[in-house]
């Protein structure tokens, strides 16, 4: 029987990204109870993973020793990553091996190694020993003086970045401040939101749906889970001496997305998404559209500029505003497409269903355009002689149609063959 076979990877849950409130087992294979369950989620990190475990394994043992696990969970990197840290299993006992095939993702990485966790302590630490192992102790110290969450942040006092680039340095600090602005009841808890090394108690997050994007799952701890006390320990970040970086510009807009669907789905927002669900009106889906909207409306000014304008084009007045309104819809109609109603789109992708679409979409704009003068004649002469205040009520109106009528009949699940 080959070591593979005596050491099995473990199995990939599936269903809810949802922690239990009580391990199956907490305990290894000599009966002795878990404490902290370490997931460590990797992705082509097969010249790290070696190291990593080693020095995980020394720091742990010092301070929990017997009462700890290690979990890699490898999204089936093509350096076969996962079947390197298998063959260490035999070395170390701790050592727990998951491959999942099928998801892709850090976020839901650690949350899938936290479902097989036996421990009642959830850790999640880097796999490229950016994040100092021996962080660990202090971390595992404040969660046994009662914290409930134990972060490694940089940003306060023993705490940094060893070699970042000033424009490295400008995004993170702006991501930071953005994230006060849009999520002050998340982000404000803590100095470093976007850290990724850190450890909760089970029992601050059990129960709760996690939907995480990107790679920021403090985030959706804080926001999603019932944390109490905070503790925050300080860390210098590392370079990584081997693989390679998984930092782009796809993690800040990322960022940006998990902070809206925090934001529109938590506090008194959240209470108002969730009526608003049950009632049948997606708010947040509203919200997407409305942006898009906006968009729009720069976009129909350039163009009505471009072409209008007596120091460009100098087309008649008429024409132009025909031609940029025509742009403009088909501005909404792409991002729409793509983002609003992605979720249908993706299941219709025929350019016969797209060019559907586009069609019913400017057919509904156009019967948009018509009930936003019919409303703006009706509450000017009847309701309110303002003109702008009308107006305003008028495009309200007239957004809320196109809305509507669009996710009933342009964006709709069809049978596709």
């Amino acid at each position: 029987m080959s070591q593979s076979q005596n050491y099995p990877l473990l199995s990939v849950p599936t269903g809810k990204l949802q922690i239990s409130e009580s391990p199956s087992n907490n305990a290894d294979t000599d009966g002795e109870a878990i404490f902290l369950s370490l997931v460590i989620p990797t992705y082509k990190e097969r010249d790290n993973i070696k190291n990593v475990v080693k020095i995980l394994s020394q720091v742990l043992d010092e301070c929990i020793s017997g009462r700890y696990e290690l979990i890699v969970v490898d999204d089936d990197s093509p350096d076969r990553t996962w079947e390197v840290a298998q063959s260490l299993m035999e070395e170390y006992p701790q050592l727990r091996v998951m491959r999942r095939q099928q998801e892709r993702g850090l976020s839901s990485a650690v949350i899938r190694g936290w479902q097989a966790a036996r421990g009642n302590i959830l850790g999640v630490i880097d796999g490229d020993l950016q994040h100092p192992p021996e962080v660990l102790t202090q971390l595992v110290t404040e969660i046994e003086q009662g914290a409930d969450l134990a972060l490694a942040s940089r940003h306060i006092e023993g705490g940094g970045v060893s070699s970042w680039s000033i424009v490295r340095r400008f995004l993170s600090r702006g991501a930071q401040v953005l994230g006060l602005i849009i999520l002050p009841s998340v982000l404000g808890r803590v100095s470093d939101p976007m850290s990724g090394y850190f450890m909760v108690r089970r029992n601050a997050i059990a129960g709760a749906i996690l939907n995480p994007v990107g790679y920021k799952i403090l985030l959706e701890v804080i926001g999603r889970g019932r944390v109490g006390a905070i503790a925050e320990v300080g860390y210098v970040f590392c370079e990584r001496k081997e693989g390679e970086s998984k930092v782009t510009w796809k993690q800040y807009v990322d960022y940006l997305h998990h902070l809206l669907k925090l934001r529109l789905s938590t506090g008194h927002l959240g209470t108002v998404s969730k009526f608003s669900q049950n009632m049948g009106f997606p708010i947040g889906r509203f919200l997407r559209f409305g942006l898009v909207g906006l968009s729009g409306v720069f976009v129909d000014m350039a163009v009505l500029y471009l072409l209008s304008d007596p120091t460009t084009l100098a087309l008649p007045l008429t024409r132009s505003k025909i031609i940029a309104g025509e742009i403009a819809i088909f501005n909404n109609f792409l991002w729409n497409d793509a983002w609003t109603f992605a979720d249908v789109s993706m299941q219709q992708q025929e350019w016969r269903q797209r060019l559907k679409r586009f069609l019913k979409f400017n057919v509904i704009c156009l019967a948009g355009l018509v009930l936003n003068v019919l409303i703006l004649n009706l509450v000017f002469n009847f309701i309110l002689p303002n003109r702008y205040i009308a107006n305003l009520i008028a495009i309200a109106v007239a957004t809320i149609w196109n809305f509507w009528v669009n996710l009933k009949l342009s964006w709709r699940v069809t049978d596709v063959k």
